[in-house]
């Protein structure tokens, strides 16, 4: 197992938000319009497409995303012993899949998501019963001290302990909106597909959540093109208001 004295100086990794979305804003292609350029599974692989190119070594989502991926069903071990807090370092890897998991319902069926090291981040009342699944898992985790995720501490620990020197923020519009408030979200790119929602702005499916954002982030053009099936890619580089 790795520590903190294996590795070197704590430094923030690079966050891009990635994100495909609806002309009105909204995340699920399955509610979107049908198309003339293109068909919504032309839009994920287009999506699929960006992700790849922009390299990262990370990517994180929500829980709702992650137990889309992993179905495991709870199995803590019988005997779990001590657990390590706040860090559980399981395996340094090449790519990381990393969830955020305040409430601990997660469950895997191995240290890996994808072929990607897996990372939960976790509130502080999560059970140790739960801490000894996931290492008895392979999987490693950061605990918060508070309720309240201090995110620019948690990336630094993602760069300094686990080498991640680019993450890829894709999840729903909650973790994405919390992020962008925190000020740690460097560039976001977002695939407008040429579709409609309609849903009611109540859902909470919007691309960019509920953090009220106005007087936090500003948001400055680096580029826009046009891709095939109708997408439009739209880059921006953020910093903090």
């Amino acid at each position: 197992m790795v520590t903190q004295s294996d590795a070197g100086a704590a430094a923030k990794p690079y966050v891009i938000c990635l994100m495909q979305s609806s002309i009105d804003g909204r995340l699920h292609p399955s509610r979107y319009t049908e198309s003339p350029d293109g068909s919504r599974k032309d839009w994920t692989a287009a999506y699929e497409s960006a992700h790849d190119a922009l390299g990262g070594n990370a990517w994180l989502v929500g829980r709702v995303t992650m137990a889309e991926m992993s179905k495991a069903a709870p199995h803590p071990p019988a005997s779990p012993g001590a657990v390590e807090r706040p860090l559980h370092v399981a395996t340094r890897a090449d790519s990381y899949a990393i969830a955020l998991d305040r409430s601990g319902k997660l469950h895997f069926d191995g240290g890996t998501v994808g072929g990607d090291a897996v990372i939960v981040l976790l509130g502080p009342d999560v059970a140790d019963s739960h801490l000894a699944e996931l290492a008895a898992d392979g999987v490693s985790y950061i605990v918060s001290p508070d309720h309240e995720f201090d995110f620019a501490e948690i990336l630094e620990t993602l760069g300094r302990d686990f080498g991640i020197a680019k993450l890829l923020l894709e999840g729903g519009g909650g973790i994405n909106g919390s992020l962008l408030a925190a000020g740690v979200v460097d560039e976001l790119h977002v695939l407008v597909a040429p579709a409609l929602d309609g849903g009611a702005a109540v859902d909470g499916i919007v691309t960019y959540g509920t953090e009220g954002l106005n007087g936090k982030v500003r948001l400055s053009l680096l580029g826009a093109e046009t891709q095939g099936h109708g997408i439009v890619a739209l880059r921006y580089a953020v910093t903090s208001a």
